[in-house]
């Protein structure tokens, strides 16, 4: 059974099976001790679709809304006045700026995104997110989000399992939201989930406790940050790691040994039949991909397909 059979015979693929034949002894040489064999990814864009807007920024838009529908003088303020709108070019404009370097508008949008579950306890959130990822739908791709992951991706995070390596997610996104369904999607379980989160707290209570979301940000899973983030999780210096975007530059850069095999994976969005392309807020990285000697994933060149048998891969509303 081929083990890769979502890609394409290529150099990117030549890559993945040339790093874990170093890395496992398959070429003859002395395999790396599994505990060293940490891998990481990004979420976003990495291992599922990320437009025409986050997944997370469709769950939080939709709670804003909730929320302006409630009190209409949140109708006046940012973000919850373009949520009820349903101006998601704001939305994008902020998002965009930020990886321009403009942060001007950040902080008003992170007040809202952190205000939007203030107060609830972290299983209440997990419960709405996991229910939200389960059933809710992409607005242009015919399948729901938890159907929105990339095979060849998923099949590559199994394959790096099935050869002693320990995956992990690092991602920008929420590590609250992803936790409910990276073991089902991606088979990543929980523990192993890095990402960003909101400060918690715990209550005390007659049922041993609660711990709940608070209105503060705890870190931002982003930039530099993300090697900070995977070295206070793991441990280690990761041997591989796949991201798509100009933030996942540091974690890649991180991923490099002087004594042992690496591999760093920059998912190239360059198929718009299948998925969408664009090259936005990855400037920096294929740049950097070019210069580095990084392997560069092409989802039209590389992948023999984009998502799996469930739903459709034909753009809903297109020819």
């Amino acid at each position: 059974m081929n083990e890769l059979s979502s890609w394409n015979a290529g150099p990117a693929r030549e890559a993945i099976e040339d790093f874990v034949r170093r890395t496992t002894g398959g070429n003859g040489t002395e395999p790396v001790p599994t505990e060293h064999r940490v891998a990481v990814f990004d979420n976003d864009g990495t291992l599922w679709c990320e437009k025409p807007m986050p997944i997370q920024a469709d769950f939080i838009v939709r709670r804003l809304a909730e929320m302006a529908d409630e009190d209409p003088r949140l109708r006046e303020r940012q973000p919850w006045k373009a949520a009820h709108a349903r101006d998601l070019g704001w939305f994008a404009r902020v998002v965009a700026a930020h990886y321009a370097g403009d942060d001007s508008e950040l902080p008003t949008l992170l007040a809202g995104i952190l205000e939007a579950f203030a107060g609830i306890s972290v299983e209440a959130f997990m419960a709405r997110s996991g229910s939200f990822l389960s059933h809710a739908r992409h607005p242009t791709l015919n399948r729901r989000y938890l159907e929105c992951g990339y095979a060849p991706m998923i099949e590559l995070l199994h394959y790096l399992t099935d050869h002693g390596f320990s995956t992990y997610i690092a991602s920008g996104g929420g590590r609250d939201f992803m936790r409910p369904i990276t073991e089902k999607l991606y088979g990543v379980p929980a523990e192993r989930v890095i990402g960003s989160s909101a400060a918690l707290t715990y209550v005390p209570d007659e049922h041993g406790g609660t711990i709940r979301r608070t209105a503060a940000a705890d870190f931002l899973d982003d930039g530099p940050e993300k090697p900070v983030r995977i070295w206070s999780r793991t441990g280690r210096r990761p041997m591989l790691a796949a991201g798509n975007a100009d933030g996942d530059i540091p974690m890649l850069e991180y991923t490099r040994h002087d004594d042992r095999p690496f591999l760093r994976l920059l998912v190239r969005h360059d198929d718009p039949e299948r998925e969408f392309g664009y090259v936005s807020g990855a400037e920096r990285a294929l740049e950097r991909a070019e210069s580095s000697g990084w392997t560069v994933v092409s989802m039209k060149r590389d992948w023999l397909s984009v998502f799996d048998a469930h739903g459709s891969e034909e753009r809903r509303g297109e020819g």
